[in-house]
């Protein structure tokens, strides 16, 4: 395993564990600017799901290693964070601040890098080569 790689993991799992953390505790209110206005659940609700799932993908970066899982980790991560964009481009369309995020430049600089941490995750958990590697092994046994 590259050690660069190996450090990115790490470094990814610690991020996303303390960030869930704050999910649950001290961002509370920050986390939920970042809930569009028109999404049909709680924001509340919304923040407290995502720091569990944040919590639940940060401890796995963190001690999952091997390969497949760790490249499936590392795409169910670049996947959560494909999917929690359209609250980073929510806050900058309905003007919400939070986390210092209080100018329209501001969010709108924050949204390039959301497209950062997909390849973060992909790269430091080689994911693509692992699912590639994966869906061979399943049309030469299947």
């Amino acid at each position: 395993m590259n050690i660069v790689r190996a450090f990115g993991q790490a470094l990814l799992g610690t991020v996303l564990t303390f960030a869930g953390i704050t999910h649950l505790t001290v961002a509370r209110s920050e986390f939920q600017a970042q809930v569009p206005d028109w999404f049909p659940i709680d924001a509340d609700f919304v923040v407290l799901a995502s720091g569990v799932v944040e919590i639940t993908l940060g401890v796995a970066l963190l001690t999952v290693w091997k390969q497949p899982a760790r490249g499936i980790v590392g795409a169910i991560a670049a996947l959560f964070f494909v999917v929690i964009f359209p609250g980073n481009i929510a806050q900058w369309l309905e003007h919400k601040d939070g986390f210092g995020l209080d100018t329209d430049t501001k969010r709108f600089v924050r949204l390039f890098f959301q497209p950062l941490l997909v390849l973060w995750a992909l790269a430091a958990t080689r994911a693509i080569g692992t699912l590639r590697e994966l869906r061979h092994r399943q049309r030469v046994s299947g």
